[in-house]
């Protein structure tokens, strides 16, 4: 079982609209902006609180291509129902009605939805059952959908992974590979500040392994 040294899972999600998403989620969904981060020589990173958890709003000043994706839309927990749509066509929800304790779902289309039931319990340690799974503070609700092929690539428009933090990103890459998840990228540190890799779950969707020294008491 996975090892959770954040009570939440995070969001990434790909636009070339830096500017309209911002202002989007900044001022129309009402989350606090946090600071930007560059990833690569191509992508500033915009990181929202949510909550325990973080949107991460990649933006890419490379043309982004379309590519499919399980993950569909949000939902976050607030004070006022509110549904609207990002800049890139991604539904938004303010909810009131989600379940006591969770902050943030995530929708997740399967065209295999007891093989996700298999890797959100045994892989990543989930609780919960039918078609909403929860780790911490944050809901993945399964839509059974025969329709829906394996994601595509990771820089592509949408929303793309999600980021689990641990404890220890080798041990835990190693486990999920060694339970048949594909891999994405291995293990890799970024200086000081985190080791992260990319594990793909039964769908092909992108799922962010992080080890954050600011989590784990400077551990790397």
């Amino acid at each position: 079982m996975l090892a959770l040294a954040k009570p939440a899972l995070d969001v990434g999600l790909y636009t070339n609209r830096a500017d309209e998403a911002t202002v989007f989620y900044e001022q129309q969904i009402g989350l606090a902006y946090d600071h930007a981060l560059p990833v690569t020589r191509h992508v500033l990173q915009h990181r929202f609180r949510v909550h325990g958890s973080v949107l991460k709003v990649n933006a890419s000043d490379r043309p982004l291509e379309s590519a499919p994706a399980g993950y569909r839309s949000l939902t976050i927990a607030g004070d006022a129902a509110i549904d609207l749509i990002d800049p890139d066509g991604l539904p938004v929800r303010v909810a009131t009605d989600l379940a006591p304790g969770v902050d943030l779902s995530v929708e997740v289309r399967s065209a295999e939805p007891n093989a996700h039931a298999r890797f959100y319990r045994d892989g990543l340690g989930a609780t919960g059952g039918g078609d909403r799974f929860r780790l911490g503070t944050t809901e993945l609700r399964v839509v059974a959908d025969e329709s829906q092929v394996p994601a595509g690539r990771l820089d592509a428009s949408g929303f793309r992974y999600l980021t689990v933090q641990v404890y220890d990103v080798v041990a835990e890459h190693e486990r999920l590979i060694g339970m048949g998840a594909d891999e994405g990228m291995p293990p890799t540190r970024l200086g000081d500040v985190a080791a992260i890799s990319f594990v793909r779950d039964p769908g092909g969707n992108w799922i962010e392994i992080s080890q954050r020294a600011s989590l784990t008491g400077g551990r790397l």
